[in-house]
């Protein structure tokens, strides 16, 4: 029978009971911390966040209506540069907040003027969508991708996946899907943020470009300025509705 300490050496050599019993002993049982924090960081609750900052936001976007901006013009204490970089920020939080892209830049472009305008514009927009597709990236992504299961949502995740620059560079450029859907869409999907940003920022010149000198045309609608910018407008829209209808014959004819 084995002592506490052998009978040779003295040395203490615990049997394999009392060694389980001690080794259970030294892990305790988690805190009610830690298991608060994994709760909180769990897929749901980040997404559940999501949704209660997407929902303040747009709530927000309704009090202030930032369209007034349009009636009323810029505050006179803020100009040139200051004024634009201020815009740019609050254009990029009023796209996360589900305010229509071609407003804001009718605004940019009635504000600053066509060069200024564009540029202002393009900048909160790289923002907006940059911080969209960084909370569904963070917030969002790990809760839906399970979801992904109809036949129709894995074929865009795929592609969004596998051809991301593409994909978003043809979103951007013809209307059709809305900014912030495109922005959420990629950020559940794994295409990288170096080809969204970079397909964001190229793919939505020319439809910028087009509003924002249509809003500082606005006045002069007959000028040649104003009507190239508006066939500008209207000959992607026509082209992605020529293209969605032949993708609808195509999907019945399966």
């Amino acid at each position: 029978m084995l002592d506490a300490t052998t009978r040779s050496g003295g040395t203490a050599t615990a049997s394999p009971r009392a060694a389980a019993t001690e080794l259970a002993v030294a892990v305790p049982p988690p805190s009610l911390g830690a298991r608060c924090t994994r709760v909180l960081l769990s897929p749901w609750s980040r997404l559940t966040l999501l949704v209660v900052l997407l929902a303040s936001a747009a709530g927000a976007v309704l009090l202030f209506q930032p369209q007034r901006m349009l009636a009323n013009g810029w505050p006179p204490q803020l100009g040139g540069a200051a004024a634009a970089m201020v815009f740019a920020a609050a254009y990029g939080l009023c796209t996360v907040a589900f305010v229509p892209r071609p407003l804001l830049n009718l605004g940019a472009g009635a504000l600053f003027g066509s060069q200024l305008g564009t540029g202002t514009a393009l900048v909160g927009t790289v923002l907006g969508a940059g911080v969209a597709f960084g909370l569904g990236r963070l917030l969002g992504q790990d809760a839906l991708r399970p979801l992904l299961r109809g036949r129709l949502l894995k074929a865009a995740d795929g592609q969004l996946s596998r051809h991301g620059f593409r994909s978003m560079m043809a979103a951007r450029l013809f209307p059709g899907v809305p900014f912030w859907a495109a922005n959420y869409c990629a950020a559940v999907s794994r295409m990288g943020w170096v080809p969204f940003v970079l397909a964001t920022a190229l793919g939505s010149v020319p439809n910028t470009a087009a509003y924002a000198v249509a809003g500082a045309r606005a006045s002069a609608p007959t000028s040649p300025a104003f009507l190239i910018a508006m066939a500008c407008i209207a000959v992607p829209a026509l082209a992605a509705a020529v293209v969605a209808w032949r993708k609808r014959h195509q999907l019945r004819g399966r």
